[in-house]
């Protein structure tokens, strides 16, 4: 099988780890890739947001999997123009992927199909902003109704603030609170059949102790010991299967990885929002722990035969993935350092590139690396994580030096 996977970031890089490992996967081609992908992959450069020029080039590498790591290709119909071309492609239509492009297409979704989730309004101007935010109190939760790489959410006790970022954002869904600890379950799924990966958590503010303000996520773990036994099963039947048939209903099922964000409240599962991909950093932990052979399983889900794929297995123990960030991120991150120390195993690339001149592995984006680590426990996959990290040297970098700490330490409990 000849896989194209389309992106460059630390959750293409973990993919690509996990593609190259599936022994039916006879070639790899990734666009644009990063320098971490080009250790398993042959690199191919490409607009990833171009439908077009994307199908030219699963059509010229005979590709006969297409994988779309993110999601402004997929909101841009990427896959569309692919699955005119006949080629199986794991990803949702551009129209399925509005889950994503559009909070309120998916507020609308949940509202009918009877999804546990937080009361809500779509605002457009300050004043109908500034009623919902009185109406639902302090901390006060707005979205910006489109794509924003993870960082257009700000939950603020400062209604100033709130309407600020409502009227910088245009469209915004404000919401109510939803109290408790979050959780991503990534489910694959082929419109119909749907299998559940392992629930993750990650980090999304820029600071240890959840400070400071959102960005694309600064590390994630897996498993969650913390959550209750019937997590998955509960949130397959209440979440999972009701939108799935809801999006059938309307016309436009969903085959690809729904991302469901959760918080545990005190009356049970609440979902937060719906991706339409594999969320980075839980990517990396997640796959990490998969010992089902990747590429079987999205070939499956892209071409309809998900419901005859063998029960997923896992691998025993955790992994922890810690995030470095370039000096300045998530505001205005400074790009053009050398890294090194970045050539161990482990070590996911998702801000980088090669200098022209030298080669030399530079920074080029907000969240540049992150380590990712295995373990039989938990607390020894955050050490050797932690460790891995340790490694790179990159001037001005930052990390979070709290990540899983709270599920080693017990200290997560659910409301009520």
């Amino acid at each position: 099988m000849r896989v194209l996977l389309v992106g460059g970031g630390g959750r293409e890089h973990a993919l690509a780890l996990g593609l190259a490992g599936d022994a039916a996967v006879s070639a790899l081609i990734a666009a644009p890739g990063n320098p971490g992908i080009a250790s398993v992959a042959e690199l191919r450069s490409v607009n990833a947001s171009d439908p077009a020029a994307v199908a030219a080039l699963a059509v010229e590498t005979a590709a006969d999997l297409v994988v779309i790591g993110p999601e402004a290709p997929l909101v841009a119909g990427v896959a569309d123009a692919v699955r005119a071309k006949g080629i199986a492609v794991f990803g949702p239509s551009g129209e399925a992927a509005q889950l994503e492009g559009s909070k309120a297409f998916a507020k609308d979704v949940m509202t009918a199909a009877g999804v546990p989730t937080a009361r809500a309004y779509v605002c457009t101007d300050e004043e109908s902003t500034a009623r919902a935010l009185d109406e639902f109190g302090a901390p006060y939760v707005v979205k910006d109704n489109g794509l924003a790489a993870g960082k257009g959410v700000v939950v603020t006790d400062d209604r100033a603030a709130a309407l600020a970022h409502a009227a910088e954002c245009g469209r915004v869904v404000v919401e109510e609170f939803l109290d408790g600890p979050e959780v991503s379950l990534f489910v694959v799924t082929d419109g119909e059949a749907a299998l559940p990966l392992l629930p993750a958590q990650d980090f999304k503010r820029i600071g240890d102790g959840d400070t400071g303000p959102n960005t694309g996520g600064m590390g994630a773990y897996a498993p969650l010991p913390w959550t209750p036994p019937s997590l998955v099963d509960d949130v397959m039947r209440d979440v999972v299967h009701p939108t799935l048939a809801e999006m059938r209903r309307r016309g436009t099922p969903f085959s690809g990885l729904l991302y469901v964000g959760l918080a545990m409240t005190a009356a049970g599962p609440r979902v937060i929002e719906f991706n339409a991909r594999f969320g980075d950093p839980e990517t990396q932990v997640v796959l990490a722990l998969l010992e089902t052979p990747l590429g079987g399983l999205l070939h499956a889900a892209a071409t309809g035969t998900l419901a005859q794929h063998p029960p997923l297995r896992w691998r025993d123990g955790a992994a922890v993935t810690v995030v470095l960030a370039a000096q300045g991120y998530p505001a205005a991150p400074r790009t053009g350092d050398v890294i090194t120390g970045a050539d161990r195993p482990g070590i996911i690339h998702a801000g980088t590139a090669r200098r022209a001149s030298d080669g030399a592995l530079l920074s080029a984006g907000g969240r540049v690396l992150c380590g990712t680590a295995t373990g039989p426990d938990l607390a020894a996959a955050r050490e050797a994580a932690y460790a891995l990290v340790g490694t790179v040297e990159l001037a001005g970098s930052q990390h979070r030096t709290d990540i899983a700490a709270a599920a080693v330490d017990g200290r997560i409990t659910i409301p009520g």
